[in-house]
């Protein structure tokens, strides 16, 4: 397998309460044969992708590491979710929306006006495109065996699906393909791709609460021993309800299983 080197945005919360996330990929990784290569001056993406057409202050810090990894000539690789979905969908506006386009330029004043040439990947994405997950299945030295996983997308990888392209939206299946390159069972559940209630876990916990739970009750009523994600928040609400769920689940995120099954965690 050839040696592959990224540009990699981390984003904030990876820095803090989602360090395994990051860890365990950076880790696996180098098993695989590719260098994600951490931008110097990244900034906060804004968690949230900002909906108002004449809004481009709170893109301006996606466009900026867009358009450093344009200069590098290196596709940029995310991990969370949340930051996935806002650098995309900030890159489809830089293609496809002149206005946004313009004015984004005119304030940043790059020496090379950007104008969405960057593809952005998410790291599940370098699994099954770039590695391809038969190589990938040739890597696992500790596979999870009669392990019976199920996975949880939420709604940011797949959503809007004609800038996210990243999976069908109602029947994905690249982390169930994932599940079996590292030898795991993948349980099919019907609430994998609901929303978790995202942020009003700030100010509606109840709410958020009945939704996570209905998610994890799917997911134990279908098989699932354990439930595995790309998203810190989702990862979060989900803990949340399986504190007091019947039957307990592990939530873990999809690199640790990574790691767990090329045998560096």
């Amino acid at each position: 397998m050839k040696n592959m080197k990224y540009s990699y945005y981390p984003g904030c919360t990876l820095k803090t309460k989602a360090q395994e996330l990051e860890k365990y990929a950076l880790d696996s990784a180098k098993v695989l044969g590719f260098e994600l290569e951490e931008q110097n001056e990244w900034q906060c993406c804004g968690a949230v992708y900002p909906m108002a057409t004449d809004e481009i202050a709170s893109k301006l810090s996606a466009v900026r590491s867009l358009a450093a990894a344009r200069d590098k000539g290196e596709k940029l690789v995310t991990l969370c979710a949340a930051c996935h979905h806002v650098i995309k969908r900030v890159n489809e506006d830089m293609k496809t929306k002149d206005d946004i386009k313009s004015k984004v330029n005119n304030y940043l004043d790059l020496p090379k006006e950007y104008e969405g040439e960057t593809q952005v990947l998410h790291y599940l994405e370098v699994l099954r495109d770039e590695i391809g997950f038969d190589e990938l299945a040739k890597k696992v030295t500790n596979p999870l065996t009669n392990r019976k996983i199920g996975a949880y997308y939420g709604c940011l990888l797949l959503r809007p699906s004609s800038t996210m392209n990243f999976d069908d939206p109602e029947n994905p299946s690249i982390i169930e393909d994932f599940i079996t390159a590292i030898g795991g069972i993948p349980v099919i559940y019907p609430y994998r791709t609901e929303c978790c209630g995202g942020y009003l876990c700030l100010e509606q916990k109840d709410l958020v609460n009945k939704m996570t739970n209905t998610i994890i009750q799917s997911a134990v009523k279908n098989g699932a021993e354990e439930i595995v994600t790309a998203c810190p928040l989702c990862k979060y609400n989900l803990e949340i309800s399986n504190d007091g769920a019947k039957h307990k689940l592990a939530i873990t995120y999809f690199t640790e299983l990574l790691a767990e099954a090329l045998g560096v965690k």
